[in-house]
């Protein structure tokens, strides 16, 4: 049957076992603007969020950018139906975006905690896509066979990290570190001591 993301996935691992909890997520999400502001050299106005759940990063994106224009997607029919319409989730799978072109290229594109779920197929071939709606920078939070993360294996793929890397690399993305990653338009213009 596979892996649900009904209501009792996100009690577990959003509620009850939420590693950090809302604090580390604040930290993540000012990490994650301060990068693209400073890339872009403005203040962010869009983040597109791929794989969001219930959209757990809209509200600290919103207490720091409050005019923020803010679009999630996720595969979960529970958490579209039950917070769609008020944090401005819509329903689509990752290999969708090989297809779906639903805004402008926003400013900072994120992807927490998706990737390593995904089969190399469908990662593959939605990864093209979200490369294009990346106007700045995209925070692909990652984890890989090196590293000692804890949380949810079930279907956790356990991939090193130069799987993902060659892929991003190959699409023009170039790391800024902390899973940020500068789009193919930004990543020119930084210095060789930002990027690696």
């Amino acid at each position: 049957m596979g892996k649900q993301y009904d209501a009792r996935y996100f009690q577990r691992w959003y509620r009850e076992s939420w590693i950090g909890g809302n604090a580390r997520l604040a930290r993540k999400v000012a990490m994650a603007v301060a990068v693209a502001e400073y890339h872009l050299q403005r203040p962010i106005r869009s983040v597109l969020d791929i794989g969001c759940g219930e959209g757990a990063w809209r509200a600290p994106l919103l207490k720091l950018r409050p005019k923020l224009r803010y679009l999630g997607f996720d595969g979960s029919e529970y958490a579209v139906r039950r917070y769609g319409s008020r944090r401005n989730l819509h329903l689509a799978r990752f290999g969708d975006f090989a297809e779906l072109r639903p805004c402008a290229p926003a400013d900072l594109l994120v992807c927490s905690d998706v990737l390593h779920y995904l089969s190399a197929r469908e990662l593959d071939r939605g990864l093209p896509g979200l490369v294009e709606l990346c106007g700045g920078v995209a925070f692909l939070e990652t984890f890989a066979r090196e590293d000692e993360a804890e949380g949810d294996e079930d279907e956790f793929r356990n991939r090193p990290a130069s799987f993902y890397r060659k892929r991003f690399e190959a699409l023009g993305l170039r790391q800024a570190g902390s899973h940020c990653w500068l789009s193919p338009g930004l990543a020119g213009d930084a210095t060789a001591l930002e990027i690696s």
